[in-house]
């Protein structure tokens, strides 16, 4: 329903034809029929070129006519002299919008509120639920339970629809009389001018007496019933509860085991690859050690040979220690390339800890990494050295990466650079003359271990003056 408007404002009803929906709208006495027009087909969403507004079955055809022309006026409560009839012209059709604006305004200072409102479309009349009548404008305000759907019954939405709310129940007039009946009780018995049909008769007999004791026995006894079977339930409950706690345990102890049978594995294989490949000086203690405990009891046990000579006893030392000066080789050959390879791992990180952007703290706390031009002079040495070291180049990949080197080193001038590029001058010969890898090995070792030396040096790389083992004297 439209809320109220301002105190000159008139509440119109319009009657949308042929469906005979009511509209209402608030309009102002000296409002024309082109504005009223307007307005009605913005709220309605038509348009306003197509309505036709009829009063007493009569068109109005001049929309420069005014409402209070044709009797509306503020004063006048008559809702006949408000209401008019509202239709399309031929070939349009009214479609009642889905959803409306209201405008809602307050009597206080707060500001106009539009609401938008959902309209569900009703074949059967709305329900009067109660609601009072503006004493100004005329308007019936409705319940607000019959702008809502009616939300009944589940079971009972597929069958037939009573009306329990009406106007005139809700209107009717009610007294209250006494009335004094003339027979106030009795019962029919049969006699002889009367015949009482008992075909639907039914004959009770009472039972046996059921005394107290035996209520309060039979009390007793199921409550008993009661007890024990909740006795045993929670009785397994609790059984439940400890079988799961040992199947826990045993899961547990199995898991334990699984673990410790896997570390010793490892450790074990660890321990073999400590011997078959050791890195580290601790592994090579541990066969110096063996080897040591191996020859001292191996010597005992030929010093111990009774039933041998001193010529063989001393034979069999003398192969013990051809025995044991083989094993120092093979762990001498394993200490040099165990050497080696973390040689070129202590190069890569030191190589890559040059070029790491520094991390900054900011006021806030948080930590930012920030690259310097000298952290990215580190970072372009490393690539010249990781590419130097790379094998399996092209000559042509090759070339390139001695190119660069050379412009590289090139930027200074004193013995170690004039040395690089002297050897890297030579090694692009005997690429161009087709000299295979394998006779340039030396070669390439000595430049890769002399541009090695040109990126520690700080005076070419300000990176590497923060891992000189020896401070530099200014």
């Amino acid at each position: 329903m439209p809320s109220a408007g301002q105190e000159d404002a008139v509440a119109v009803q319009f009657l949308v034809q042929p469906e005979n929906l009511v509209h209402w709208s608030n309009f102002e006495p000296n409002t024309s029929v082109e504005t009223v027009k307007r307005v009605v087909g913005e709220e309605l969403q038509l348009p306003s070129e197509s309505i036709i507004i009829e009063k007493n079955g009569m068109e109005l055809r001049d929309d420069t006519r005014t409402l209070a022309s044709m009797g509306v006026t503020s004063n006048d409560d008559a809702e006949s002299s408000r209401t008019f009839d509202l239709r399309l012209s031929t070939g349009d059709t009214y479609s009642m919008p889905s959803q409306i604006e209201v405008v809602v305004t307050f009597n206080d200072d707060r500001p106009t509120k539009k609401i938008v409102v959902g309209i569900t479309k009703a074949s059967s009349r709305k329900p009067y639920l109660g609601g009072f009548r503006h004493k100004k404008t005329g308007v019936v305000y409705h319940h607000a339970a019959a702008q809502s759907i009616v939300r009944g019954d589940a079971s009972k939405k597929d069958g037939p629809k009573v009306v329990k709310f009406h106007r005139d129940c809700q209107t009717v007039f009610e007294s209250t009389r006494s009335a004094q009946c003339l027979r106030e009780s009795g019962t029919q018995m049969a006699r002889s001018d009367l015949y009482i049909d008992g075909k639907r008769d039914v004959t009770i007999t009472p039972g046996t007496y059921f005394s107290s004791e035996e209520l309060h026995a039979l009390k007793l006894k199921m409550t008993i019933v009661l007890q024990r079977h909740w006795r045993g339930s929670v009785a397994r409950g609790r059984a439940k509860l400890i079988r799961k706690a040992l199947r826990e345990r045993r899961e547990e102890v199995a898991r334990m085991e699984q673990e410790r049978i896997e570390k010793a594995e490892s450790d074990r294989k660890r321990e073999i690859e400590r011997r078959m490949n050791p890195q580290r000086f601790e592994d090579f203690e541990i066969l110096y050690t063996e080897l040591e405990n191996w020859r001292q009891h191996e010597t005992l046990r030929i010093k111990s040979m009774d039933d041998a000579s001193r010529e063989e006893r001393q034979e069999l030392l003398e192969q013990l220690l051809q025995k044991e000066t083989k094993l120092l080789q093979t762990i001498d050959k394993l200490k040099a390339t165990a050497n080696d390879a973390n040689r070129e791992k202590r190069i890569q990180r030191m190589l890559e800890m040059m070029c790491a952007p520094k991390k900054w703290e900011m006021g806030d706390g948080d930590v930012t990494e920030v690259h310097t031009p000298f952290t990215a002079r580190a970072k372009e040495l490393m690539d010249l050295y990781r590419g130097l070291r790379m094998p399996g180049l092209t000559t042509e990949e090759r070339l390139d990466v001695l190119l660069h080197v050379k412009w590289t080193v090139k930027e200074f001038d004193c013995n170690l650079t004039r040395e690089i590029v002297q050897l890297i001058d030579r090694e692009a010969e005997l690429l161009n003359r087709g000299r295979s890898e394998r006779t340039m090995t030396g070669l390439r070792k000595r430049t890769g271990n002399l541009f090695l030396q040109f990126v520690e040096t700080p005076e070419f790389n300000p990176e590497a003056a923060r891992f000189r083992r020896v401070p530099q004297i200014s």
